[in-house]
């Protein structure tokens, strides 16, 4: 998906690309989280800059295990081979081997900052929502245990689609149903609201397939990129939630920003913890303030 006014250089080149990363198994169409702060003044203006965001390698609709149908035979890949994706991607679509920005979610902000180590003068800025240098601790822990619940079926193998696999892929999603709102957030509901949202989170990850699952949180769970962060030239807006139960700031966002240089920080107050980029007009003013460096571009 593109939207926006894309702006040449002398040799025909669009120059304003910002490039949207999702988060693990989403798609192109993530992007309508920053959709309000596009409008004319808001900090993503449309008027002044191009914005592409693609479904990242491993996710559906783009080259995956269930896309390919390749299922458990498809090449296993890393963060670095998503990221490696984009950038072709962009060269080989759009001509473009430069980029204004790119704005990261959670595993999107893998994806950016190992593009900004990687090709340290490929990006003038980064927006890194929600996310982090490295997989470790509990959330690594997750990673595992989100494995050995689908490795434990069977079926896994087999490389079709079962009940056994569903019943499987039901209870390996669930197991991520406490890291996505805050602990305030689900204490401040009854045990009767809980169970039919924990019913219909389970019932809503039958839509993912089990191998691009299982494919995608192989990727993410050796992700590091901790001793390459001095590598960045990129100017760098960290954004965290106080609330986050996959990437706590004491953990994750802090450290990062004091590891890397040119960095600044926000720390977003927000019951959806993780899901904090759906109210990210909260902090419109700030994001406005980080974008006005790069208005004219």
């Amino acid at each position: 998906m593109t939207f926006g006014t894309p702006i040449y250089d002398d040799n025909g080149v669009i120059k304003n690309a910002i490039l949207y990363c999702h988060g693990s198994l989403g798609n192109f169409s993530s992007v309508k989280k920053i959709i309000p702060l596009t409008e004319n003044y808001g900090p993503f203006d449309k008027s002044k800059y191009f914005f592409i965001s693609v479904s990242a390698l491993g996710s559906p609709g783009s080259c995956s295990p269930s896309s390919t149908d390749l299922k458990n035979k498809f090449p296993k890949y890393s963060i670095r081979d998503v990221s490696n994706f984009q950038k072709q991607f962009l060269n080989e679509k759009f001509n473009i081997d430069h980029l204004l920005g790119i704005i990261g979610v959670s595993m999107g902000g893998f994806v950016a900052l190992t593009l900004a180590s990687e090709y340290p003068d490929f990006i003038d800025f980064v927006i890194c929502g929600v996310s982090s240098y490295k997989v470790a601790g509990h959330d690594f822990i997750l990673s595992k245990f989100v494995n050995e619940i689908i490795e434990s079926d069977p079926d896994y193998n087999r490389g079709e689609l079962t009940y056994s696999l569903n019943r499987t892929l039901r209870l390996a999603s669930l197991a991520e149903f406490n890291f996505g709102l805050s602990k305030e957030a689900l204490r401040g509901m009854s045990n009767v609201e809980l169970s039919i949202e924990f019913e219909n989170f389970g019932n809503e990850s039958l839509e993912v397939d089990i191998y691009d699952l299982k494919y995608c949180n192989e990727s993410c769970m050796y992700y590091d990129v901790e001793n390459d962060l001095d590598k960045i030239k990129s100017k760098v807006l960290i954004v965290a939630c106080k609330q986050d139960p996959h990437f706590p700031p004491e953990l994750d966002a802090i450290p990062m920003s004091e590891m890397i240089k040119n960095s600044e920080l926000i720390v977003m107050d927000s019951q959806l913890g993780h899901l904090c980029f759906n109210e990210l007009e909260t902090i419109s003013g700030e994001l406005k303030v980080f974008m006005g460096e790069f208005d004219d571009c």
